[in-house]
């Protein structure tokens, strides 16, 4: 597992310049006011300790920032850190990023009001362990908030973009380090409902709100669904 989280790692820290000007596009514009709205929907009310799991450029760090609450945000790959981190800076957000492994994270228990992911489930070698350590860093009432796709069938050397560099080797190891993952022979959402509803979670979830969140004709998304996940503990 070591070896493929590495691979991973190495993989993010390639796209990370490219992955970034795709986040600050998306913020400069209506999907950023769309996301705000969906946060604000379903996290408790006040000032909220969250942990933004996987967080790349930071995207939901700055949407989460901008409503006021404390935010960090942890992901494996240094170079998409930095992006973030400048990011932030750009945007004179405050914000707290830590290089961590979502599958082991370096948190006391019950530490969060919320933790929050995008896209980054489809990735983690071991989904049930990330599952069980948002639990555990979780307050007794507070939310996860999982944002993914059900990629399992996906083959990504099909896809075309058009606001960022990717080339073609790119895509084909994003398809090799899909096939690899455990998670990718499950149907999504349904597979994570159960799991969580095993963990003790009360559950809902919407399998699509791409058209809720995905306003912004300027932006390259994905043709799958969006599912949203939102779990109280």
């Amino acid at each position: 597992m070591e070896r493929l989280n590495r691979r991973i790692e190495t993989y993010w820290d390639e796209r990370s310049e490219d992955f970034s000007k795709a986040r600050r596009l998306e913020l400069s514009g209506d999907n950023a006011a769309a996301w705000k709205a969906v946060f604000k929907k379903n996290l408790p009310a006040g000032k909220l300790k969250i942990l933004d799991v996987g967080t790349g450029a930071g995207f939901f760090v700055a949407i989460l920032s901008s409503l006021g609450h404390e935010v960090i945000g942890v992901d494996m790959s240094t170079k998409m850190l930095g992006e973030a981190e400048k990011n932030l800076r750009e945007l004179n957000l405050p914000a707290e990023f830590k290089s961590m492994n979502a599958q082991a994270l370096d948190f006391d228990d019950e530490t969060f009001d919320a933790v929050v992911t995008r896209n980054l489930t489809w990735t983690l070698p071991d989904v049930k362990a990330a599952y069980r350590e948002w639990f555990r860093v979780l307050k007794v009432g507070g939310v996860l908030m999982n944002f993914d796709s059900d990629f399992g069938d996906k083959d990504f050397t099909n896809d075309v973009y058009t606001e960022v560099e990717v080339t073609d080797e790119m895509l084909i190891e994003c398809t090799s380090i899909k096939n690899a993952m455990q998670i990718s022979g499950h149907r999504r959402p349904s597979w994570d409902v159960g799991f969580l509803e095993g963990l003790n979670f009360v559950v809902k979830f919407d399998e699509d709100i791409a058209p809720v969140v995905h306003r912004d004709t300027r932006c390259d998304y994905d043709e799958l669904p969006l599912f949203a996940i939102c779990a109280v503990k």
